[in-house]
C-alpha cells in the first residue's frame, strides 16, 4: 500500500507540474490557460488525452496557407469600395450604411470584407425549403459548383445531394466539395469515391484523413457555404443531415436560418471558399483569375436593394472579427437588440456591452433552444441565461423543437445571419462566415420571423431560474467554468 501511495503522489505531482508546462507553452488567453489547468489538474492523466484531441493549437504548416492568400486579387475592389465610402449617399438604403460606416470599414481593413450592393436576398428558415432550392439551383448549373458544410451525414437528404453533384460531374460542370471530418462523423472519403471518379474533387477540410485520428477536434470548419456558377450563394445555419430536416425524434422540428443571395455579395462567399480550398488542395490550387468578370467572378445584373459583407473568423487570425461585429452592433444599438443562438456563453466583453444596453433602456432579447444537444454546453447557455434575465434581458426559450438559428437583428435596421454561435468556440476556435447585412426590410424580416418564433417560446424569469434545483445550479455553474474550451 505504501508504494502504490508513493506512486500515486509522484503521478498527481508529475501532473500537476506537466500541466502548468502543457497550457503555458502556449500563448492563450487567461480564460483559457485557467480552464484547461482546471481540467488537465482535477483529471490526472485523463486531462492530456482530453486535451491531445482537443487543446492543442493548428499547427503553422496548416495555418500558413490561410494566412497568406487572404487578398485573392481583390485590391481593385476594396479600392473602389474605400472610395465608396467617402462619396456621400442620399437614398434611404445609403443612410444605413453610413450609419454604420465605422462597422463597414472595420470588416473591410481586418478581413478583406468588400462591400456590395443591389443584392437581392431570401430568408429561409426551415431544411426542407432550403435543400428544394438548393438542388434546383445545381441542377441549373453551367461553370461550377462549390460545397463547403461543417456536416455532410451519410443519410437520406446527404446521399440526394452526392448524386446531384455526380451528375452535374457527368456533364463537365466543376464541382468542388469540402467537409468537417468531425462535423460529418460517418462520412468518410469513400462517400465521394464515384464523386471524384466523374471528375469532380472533395476533400476533407485541411485535409484531415479522420476525426479519430485528427489530433487537434478543436478547430473546426464550421462554415456552410454553397456558390453556383459564381452568381447564387448561399450561407447560413443548416447543415446537410436528415436531422436539419427535423427527421429525427430526439430534436423534432429544427428551426434555422438561411440565406440566399444573389448579387456580387456572391464574391465573398466565392473567396472565402476558394481560401479554404487553396488551404486543402495544395497540389491543384485554385489559380485562375480572381478579378471581376472572371470564371468564378462574373459580373453581377441584379438590382436588389440589400447592401452586405461576408466576414469570416477562424484560429488563422489573432482578430475576432465575427465578434467584433456583434459589439459594434451591440454598442451602437438605441432602440433593439434581438439575439437568436443556439449556444449562449460569450466571453466578458459581450456579456458587458448586453448588460449596459440592457441598462440604458435598449429592447435586448435572446432565444435559445429549450433543450440539450450537448450537456455541458446547454448547462452553461443556461447559466448564463440566468445571468442575462438578472440584468433585465428577456431571455426565451424556443419550445417547438431544436432552435438553431445564429441571428441578430438591430434597431430593425443592421443584421448578422452565419454560421456564428454566440460563443467561444465560434468568437476563437471554429472557422465560421457570417453575412452583416445593411437594409431595414431584411431587418424587418428577422425581426418579425423573431416574433412568431417567441409564440412558440417561453419567457424565462428570474424567479423560474431560482426555483430551480441546487443540483441543477451546482452543474450549470460547474459547466460555465469550462466556457472558455466548450
Amino acid at each position: 500500500m505504501q508504494i502504490l501511495k508513493t506512486v500515486i503522489e509522484i503521478i498527481l505531482v508529475l501532473n500537476i507540474v506537466g500541466a502548468f508546462f502543457t497550457v503555458f507553452r502556449q500563448r492563450r488567453d487567461i480564460a483559457a490557460t485557467w480552464a484547461w489547468l482546471l481540467v488537465l489538474t482535477f483529471l490526472p492523466v485523463f486531462g492530456f488525452i482530453i486535451y491531445a484531441f482537443v487543446g492543442r493549437k493548428l499547427p503553422e504548416n496548416k495555418l500558413f496557407p490561410l494566412k497568406n492568400k487572404t487578398k485573392l486579387e481583390l485590391d481593385q475592389i476594396m479600392e473602389h469600395q474605400r472610395r465608396e465610402l467617402i462619396e456621400k449617399k442620399t437614398t434611404a438604403a445609403d443612410q444605413v450604411v453610413r450609419d454604420a460606416e465605422g462597422m463597414v470599414q472595420f470588416f473591410s481593413e481586418t478581413d478583406y470584407a468588400f462591400l456590395t450592393r443591389r443584392n437581392e436576398v431570401q430568408i429561409i428558415t426551415d431544411g426542407q425549403e432550403l435543400f428544394d432550392d438548393i438542388f434546383a439551383e445545381i441542377k441549373k448549373a453551367k461553370k461550377h459548383v462549390h460545397v463547403e458544410f461543417y456536416t455532410i451525414y451519410d443519410d437520406e437528404i446527404g446521399n440526394q445531394l452526392r448524386e446531384i453533384l455526380e451528375e452535374k460531374a457527368r456533364e463537365g460542370v466543376e464541382v468542388k466539395v469540402l467537409w468537417d471530418s468531425w462535423g460529418s462523423l460517418g462520412t468518410s472519403r469513400k462517400f465521394f469515391k464515384k464523386l471524384n471518379e466523374l471528375g469532380g474533387k472533395a476533400f476533407p477540410f485541411l485535409g484531415t484523413r479522420s476525426a479519430l485520428t485528427d489530433f487537434r477536434l478543436n478547430f473546426r470548419d464550421h462554415r456552410k457555404i454553397v456558390v453556383i456558377d459564381g452568381k447564387i450563394g448561399y450561407v447560413g445555419g443548416f447543415n446537410v443531415g436528415d436531422q436539419y430536416l427535423g427527421r429525427k425524434k430526439k430534436f423534432g422540428y429544427w428551426r434555422d436560418t438561411h440565406l440566399k443571395i444573389i448579387g456580387s455579395g456572391v464574391y465573398g462567399l466565392q473567396s472565402r471558399f476558394l481560401l479554404d480550398w487553396n488551404a486543402t488542395d495544395r497540389l491543384n490550387p485554385v489559380s485562375e483569375d480572381f478579378k471581376p468578370g472572371s470564371v468564378y467572378f462574373p459580373v453581377a445584373e441584379v438590382k436588389g436593394n440589400t447592401s452586405l459583407q461576408i466576414v469570416s473568423n477562424g484560429p488563422d487570425s489573432d482578430i475576432e472579427k465575427i465578434k467584433m461585429g456583434y459589439l459594434k452592433m451591440i454598442n451602437a444599438a438605441k432602440e433593439s437588440i434581438w439575439i437568436q443562438s443556439p449556444y449562449l456563453i460569450p466571453d466578458d466583453s459581450v456579456l458587458d456591452a448586453l448588460r449596459l444596453a440592457a441598462n440604458s433602456g435598449v429592447d435586448v432579447r435572446i432565444m435559445v433552444p429549450s433543450m440539450p444537444d450537448h450537456a455541458f454546453v446547454y448547462r452553461a447557455t443556461q447559466y448564463y441565461a440566468w445571468q442575462c434575465a438578472k440584468w433585465g434581458i428577456k431571455v426565451y426559450y424556443y419550445n417547438n423543437g431544436f432552435l438553431h438559428a445564429k441571428t441578430m437583428v438591430v434597431d430593425g435596421k443592421i443584421s448578422s445571419v452565419g454560421s456564428a454561435n454566440m460563443d467561444f468556440r465560434s468568437f476563437k476556435l471554429n472557422f465560421e462566415v457570417n453575412s452583416f447585412m445593411y437594409d431595414e426590410n431584411i431587418a424587418k424580416q428577422l425581426q418579425n420571423i423573431y416574433k412568431k418564433d417567441i409564440e412558440q417560446s417561453s419567457l424565462q424569469t428570474v424567479a423560474m431560474f431560482d426555483k430551480q434545483t441546487r443540483w441543477l445550479k451546482f452543474k450549470q455553474t460547474f459547466s460555465r467554468l469550462l466556457s472558455p474550451i466548450l
